[in-house]
């Protein structure tokens, strides 16, 4: 039997797997490797270091700067794109004639390049990224940052509908799917399930007695999530909200103090943001932006109890009927008191896990990726 090669392209270094950014490759390159397929990996290095856990996976990792500041500024090509271009990566790339997966439109520099030559080409999408970032600008108070968002959604937006001509797409969300092919013209776009590291549903039954929000809160648009649930669901609640994430800023902190019921969990550990999802009696997760697929709502449904949230939070990751969907915060505000006196069953646990190992199957979306490409 032909042996199956692949080079990946990342945009970063994709272990130790803690951000959504990463858990999709990682677990996308582990499940294919188990599939008996060869991986030669590249990697962008910012700030995470080189790692001997991805050569377990990999028959051959390498590594390349990411260039910074003026040295990857373009009036054309979107930052996130320029940045990563290094002449090596083109090189190595030619040293043979297989497959080639681009994650993320932040890693396809030379996509067209390669295209042009012959190569098959893929493009694995983390989510709509023009989107994405006009939604960060939205939401930004600092005008410089908001200025480069603006600047980047502009250039991703025309970036992001010449590449979608030029390659194999697969979407996180069936959301991003439909808009490459319906804005973009895309010919070729799947939508194919995030990888994750959780296979089995897991929450505890009965009751617990709080509501978590949790995000990286250094993020403005989670930043902003969070006021929005204090200021307009749980303002004039006394049911316990937590609040929990990375980074979260003295003016988020100066908001939930104004409430006895609101507390700030700060840059907890793993173990204890598992702790927290998993005792939550409901994890509530309101999204600004309907773009990719929100990894804090999987794990919240793998791993804890009752799910709410509003449309955003839920589009495109086709798990809309496994949480309770609140389109207003009045609508949200009443869930809050009907899910706090809901227990969760088993009855609940069994339906969730039924719908979840269907769609995120990792041994089946690996085998997925193996049929479109070979």
């Amino acid at each position: 039997m032909n042996e199956k090669h692949i080079h990946i392209v990342t945009h970063d270094v994709p272990w130790p797997a803690d951000f959504g950014g990463v858990i999709d490759i990682y677990y996308k390159i582990k499940w294919l490797h188990a599939e008996g397929v060869k991986i030669h990996l590249h990697c962008f290095v910012k700030t995470r270091p080189a790692t001997d856990q991805l050569n377990k996976y990999c028959e051959t990792v390498d590594y390349y700067p990411r260039k910074k500041n003026l040295n990857a500024l373009s009036f054309s090509l979107p930052y996130i794109v320029q940045s990563r271009n290094d002449e090596s990566l083109l090189t190595n790339l030619r040293k043979d004639n297989y497959p080639i997966l681009f994650e993320g439109i932040h890693s396809t520099f030379f996509l067209k390049t390669l295209k042009d030559e012959g190569r098959k080409t893929y493009l694995r999408l983390f989510n709509t990224e023009h989107k994405y970032y006009a939604s960060l600008a939205k939401n930004e108070t600092n005008i410089l940052k908001r200025i480069y968002y603006l600047t980047e959604a502009r250039l991703l937006k025309k970036y992001e509908r010449k590449i979608a001509l030029h390659t194999h797409v697969w979407a996180l969300s069936t959301a991003d799917a439909d808009h490459y092919k319906v804005m973009f013209g895309a010919p070729d776009v799947h939508f194919l399930p995030v990888f994750l590291p959780w296979e089995n549903v897991s929450g505890k039954e009965g009751n617990g007695k709080h509501f978590l929000y949790h995000a990286n809160l250094s993020v403005n648009e989670n930043e902003q999530a969070a006021i929005w649930l204090i200021k307009n669901v749980f303002n004039d609640s006394v049911i316990p909200l937590i609040i929990a994430g990375l980074n979260p800023s003295e003016r988020l902190k100066r908001f939930a103090a104004r409430h006895a019921h609101i507390s700030i969990n700060a840059n907890p550990t793993e173990p204890e943001m598992q702790s927290l999802i998993e005792n939550a009696h409901v994890n509530v997760v309101p999204s600004l932006n309907n773009t990719g697929v929100k990894l804090k709502l999987l794990n919240a449904l793998f791993n804890g109890r009752h799910c709410l949230v509003n449309p955003a939070g839920a589009e495109g990751s086709e798990t809309e009927e496994l949480c309770n969907i609140a389109k207003t915060a009045a609508d949200m505000k009443k869930d809050v008191v009907n899910l706090f006196a809901t227990p969760y069953t088993e009855k609940i646990m069994q339906h969730r896990s039924a719908a979840l190992k269907d769609l995120y199957n990792n041994q089946k979306n690996a085998l997925r990726v193996i049929a479109w490409i070979w």
